[in-house]
């Protein structure tokens, strides 16, 4: 089937939120719709559509004036299986103890490996990328020095795979939340190809603004791998849903912006325990300091 893509960019966070809102209620309705911040320094903002028919350029061209963005870029791509292509071309990723893998590659896992299955999907996280690796390998040296918590969230948690990760290992109480629903479905799905029904809650929510992730703080272990500016927002937070010694697992960050979060972080009660950098980006774990 042909599909097509809509794309443009905007200037500022919220405009390009309000710009997504209406993009989702033209005719013909996009598949789906993205909000991703362009990791320049330049402020600016992409939002792209996907549609299963042409949509309407002259109803693009008005939604653009009107958010003062500029105007979309449609393309046709071509017909083909996307997904399979992607499947084939992620190969499985290993991170410590843990092993991330597409059921294409299910004969790959090996022996005394904690084997993720995790399957090309809308949703971020499939180990692949250098910020879902550095989380992974942060949460095995954990577990190496003696981590046992038993409260955990994984806050903006794409496919769940950490979540995921943390209930492989630890019987602990385990929520995942994420501000996009179809990222939910995607990880409660993959909560329970992995056998993990039950173990891990997947919620839609901001933030801590699931009352399911108020209602079990605070937190052992909060893994977080968003982008710096909502990890800079959430420290705040971060601060009064950590446990006392518990520990915080950051990424989404890039190199050059590692020394602003560590410092918001050091502000809101965080000691800098160990920095990875993976490529163009950095994954902090740090702790909550106990009281004095």
């Amino acid at each position: 089937m042909t599909t097509f893509t809509a794309l443009t960019t905007i200037r500022g966070e919220a405009p390009a939120y309000a710009l997504s809102d209406d993009l989702e209620q033209i005719t013909p309705e996009p598949t789906g719709v993205g909000v991703f911040e362009i990791e320049d320094g330049s402020g600016l903002w992409e939002v792209g559509a996907y549609f299963t028919e042409r949509p309407d350029a002259a109803a693009l061209a008005v939604l653009s004036a009107l958010h003062h963005a500029q105007p979309f870029a449609i393309s046709e791509l071509p017909d083909q299986d996307w997904v399979s292509k992607v499947q084939r071309d992620l190969p499985p990723v290993e991170a410590g103890r843990f092993f991330v893998y597409g059921a294409h590659d299910a004969d790959k896992v090996p022996d005394g490996k904690e084997a993720l299955l995790i399957e090309a999907a809308m949703a971020f996280g499939t180990g692949h990328h250098g910020t879902t690796l550095g989380c992974l390998r942060a949460f095995d040296s954990l577990l190496n020095d003696g981590f046992s918590g038993g409260r955990i969230a994984d806050v903006g948690c794409g496919t769940a795979v950490l979540a995921m990760a943390a209930a492989k290992v630890l019987p602990a109480r385990i929520v995942a939340s994420d501000i996009d629903p179809v990222a939910v479905e995607v990880a409660a799905a993959n909560v329970a190809a992995n056998g993990l029904t039950g173990r891990v809650e997947c919620v839609v929510g901001a933030g801590f603004d699931a009352p399911a992730l108020s209602e079990y703080a605070p937190y052992d272990l909060v893994f977080a791998n968003i982008l710096k500016g909502p990890l800079v927002g959430l420290a705040p937070d971060m601060g009064r849903f950590t446990a006392p010694g518990g520990y915080v697992i950051l990424s989404g960050i890039l190199n050059e912006q590692a020394d602003e979060v560590v410092g918001v972080y050091q502000r809101n009660g965080f000691n800098l325990v160990k920095k990875d950098e993976i490529v163009d980006w950095t994954t902090l774990l740090m702790s909550k300091n106990p009281p004095v």
